[in-house]
This record gives C-alpha cells, sequence and structure tokens, in this order.
C-alpha cells in the first residue's frame, strides 16, 4: 500500500497560483487512481480533481475546471495539482488520496489518504 505525503500549500493573493504535490512511497504508485479533496472550516471534504492510473481520464469539480490541472509523474510517484487564478472560496485543507479501483468522486472509494496541506486565498 502506498503512502502518501502533501506539500505546496501556503498563502497566496487572490489571482494567485500555487502547486501541490503529492509524493507516494512503494512501488504500485502506477497501480492507483489519484483524487484531490478539500474540506473548508465547517464543511464536509469535497472531491476537487481526479486521474485514473492510466492518465486517460480526468475529472474536475466544476467550480475549478479551466482553473486547476491535475497531473501525475509514475516515473517519480508524485501527482500535482495546478492552482491558477485562485479564489478566497478556494481556502481550504488539501488533501490527495489514492484507490486501486478507478476514478471517483467519492471519497469512500478512497483508502489511502495524505495528512493534507493548507491553501489560504486572500481577498
Amino acid at each position: 500500500q502506498v503512502q502518501l505525503v502533501e506539500s505546496g500549500g501556503g498563502l497566496v493573493q487572490a489571482g494567485g497560483s500555487l502547486r501541490l504535490s503529492c509524493a507516494a512511497s512503494g512501488r504500485t504508485f502506477s497501480s492507483y487512481a489519484m483524487g484531490w479533496f478539500r474540506q473548508a472550516p465547517g464543511k464536509e471534504r469535497e472531491f476537487v480533481a481526479g486521474i485514473s492510473q492510466s492518465f486517460s481520464n480526468t475529472d474536475y469539480l466544476d467550480l475549478v475546471k479551466g482553473r486547476f490541472l491535475i497531473s501525475r509523474d509514475n516515473a517519480h510517484n508524485t501527482v500535482y495539482l495546478q492552482m491558477n487564478n485562485l479564489k478566497p472560496e478556494d481556502t481550504a485543507v488539501y488533501y490527495c488520496a489514492a484507490n486501486p479501483w478507478g476514478l471517483y468522486r467519492t471519497a469512500d472509494k478512497y483508502d489511502v489518504w495524505g495528512q493534507g496541506t493548507q491553501v489560504t486565498v486572500s481577498s
């Protein structure tokens, strides 16, 4: 089973960009579909973006389409979330997650989670 560590969060002004990284340990990273989720204070965790094992499929929350881009580098066991034109409503703790079955939007389909990284967007 993989273990996940996120990095790249921080404080940014509205309109700015951040790139989140999620480094996975283990030799089976390529067999996992990967997702990014976020959770703001007082809100439920929500799906942000996902990418399939084979790179062929990606999916995005409507609110981030055209602003966020998910990608993966299987040679370096890393998944990325490039976030552009950030808005204050994007403020949340961002988590990466992995599952061996496929690309899903529901958190309960993912059985491996990172510890999260805080993203704060000031207005």
